[in-house]
């Protein structure tokens, strides 16, 4: 209980001539440059505990360190720890403020180091619109930059999570797991399973370790896709003129097919003008067209329309988007595809294909308001 005091005493008299080169009764100097850096969690309110660093003594009395904390400013200080490096890692709540001395092999011990105290007004807010992009195994997402404009001095990097996603009931399972961490306002998961909705969120780290409240969560579900897909008119190469989404015989995604071929979702046929138009084929498969302009990238095709789909043809015009329906044993899929190039001698196009019966998530889900039930 002494020694609490009389340490509590000498922070006290540190605090009051401000100066970080006291020399206590053992003529130890203190140890100096203490720094803190908070270790996050995930959940922004318990982080997962606090890393101390200093500056290393030269004196070759001292062979360790001791480190004190507490958990308000009117709360006595107790011993955390000791170590015999010039760093400390405190796993746990972290108490409010922490300092340290140099020891000897007596047991004597300087007087304290500054004092660091962990300040909430560091954390910075949640970063805002969530985005998420839909890829091959894979998914894209981004979000405003204003974390990290809030503080550009105090921004560190963000941490990425992700989880399971309960389509029909629009909740994200409460086992989110850290996807990775980044300095950019965009992130790529790869080796995503495809037809596996999942939830994303996004938190902004300051240079001290606090984390800030999560991002509203947006969901993706990965899906297949190809990109400068060549095909030709039945009336030139028949054999080379259909296309199936996917062959549930052997499991084939994007397969170029004769027209005949009972697998096909739509033939490319040449007009008497020399114009390409996509004919649906099999039974249960419809197309729409997805929006009435140009679109940059197959990518800008979000959600299935929810109508406007005919079994009639529809012509191949570059720059434009199509959705097409198909329905397999397992129930309903949408299949996404941009025209990028169109002569009368053939047809050249990305496709993407969404293996989740009844999902209509072709790329993109705008940010959404999901259950966040835990941290990870």
């Amino acid at each position: 209980m002494r020694r609490a005091v009389l340490a509590a005493a000498a922070v006290a008299a540190l605090t009051a001539c401000g100066s970080g080169n006291f020399v206590g009764p053992n003529n130890i100097a203190p140890p100096t440059g203490l720094t803190y850096q908070l270790l996050p969690s995930g959940d922004p309110a318990n982080p997962e505990g606090i890393q101390l660093r200093w500056d290393p003594t030269t004196d070759s009395r001292v062979t360790n360190y001791v480190v004190y904390s507490r958990a308000s400013t009117t709360d006595a200080w107790a011993r955390r720890g000791e170590t015999t490096s010039a760093s400390f890692e405190d796993l746990g709540t972290p108490d409010l403020q922490y300092y340290v001395t140099a020891q000897a092999a007596d047991g004597s011990e300087s007087a304290p180091s500054a004092t660091v105290t962990v300040d909430p007004s560091n954390q910075l807010p949640a970063p805002a619109g969530l985005a998420a992009i839909a890829l091959n195994q894979a998914a894209q997402y981004s979000w405003s930059a204003n974390a990290r404009l809030a503080d550009p001095a105090g921004f560190a990097y963000y941490r990425v999570y992700s989880t399971l996603y309960d389509l029909d009931n629009n909740v994200c399972n409460p086992n989110w797991v850290l996807e990775g961490t980044t300095v950019s306002e965009d992130f790529i998961s790869s080796g995503l399973p495809n037809g596996v909705p999942r939830c994303f969120t996004v938190s902004a780290i300051s240079q001290d370790g606090h984390e800030s409240d999560w991002a509203t969560p947006a969901t993706a579900t990965p899906r297949y896709d190809a990109r400068n897909v060549l095909m030709y008119p039945s009336q030139d190469q028949p054999t080379l003129s259909g296309f199936a989404f996917f062959v549930p015989s052997t499991s084939q995604y994007g397969a170029i097919l004769p027209a005949t071929d009972p697998n096909v979702d739509f033939r490319v046929d040449r007009h008497s003008d020399g114009s390409l138009w996509m004919v649906p084929v099999r039974t249960g498969t419809s197309v729409a067209l997805y929006s009435t302009s140009p679109i940059a990238d197959l990518t800008s095709i979000n959600l299935a329309p929810v109508s406007g789909y005919s079994t009639g043809a529809i012509e191949a015009v570059p720059g434009y988007g199509y959705v097409f329906q198909t329905t397999l044993s397992d129930g309903l899929h949408f299949g996404g595809l941009r025209v990028t190039a169109v002569t009368s001698s053939y047809l050249i196009f990305d496709w993407s294909y969404q293996t989740d019966p009844g999902n209509p998530e072709l790329r993109r889900i705008a940010p959404h308001a999901p259950v966040v039930a835990s941290a990870p």
